[in-house]
């Protein structure tokens, strides 16, 4: 995806450090809008992701990749769009 990733596990959190691998990487255009770096989403885990977009959805609640993706854990992940979320791109994971 584009992306480097490290994994900080504290406890039920989980930190996840990210690096752009090429100019091409969406981490990239990120660190261009801003220079001193900052927190690129959040993660909900969720039991059923499809269920949890298809609610959000019919909320008026815009899904980037309304079909889940497999994520960097392996599991179905869904963004959701983050004009819809106060301005943070927010991740649904299956549980």
């Amino acid at each position: 995806h584009g992306v480097y990733t490290v994994f900080v596990e504290l406890g039920n959190t989980k930190i996840e450090l990210l690096h752009p691998y090429g100019d091409n990487s969406p981490i990239q255009g990120f660190l261009n809008k801003n220079k001193s770096g900052g927190i690129h989403h959040i993660c909900i885990e969720v039991d059923d992701v499809t269920k949890a977009v298809n609610d959000l959805m019919a909320k008026g609640i815009k899904a980037l990749n309304p079909i889940p993706k497999i994520g960097a854990h392996g599991k179905p992940v869904v963004f959701l769009h983050p004009k819809d979320c106060h301005g943070t791109l927010v991740e649904l994971e299956q549980s």
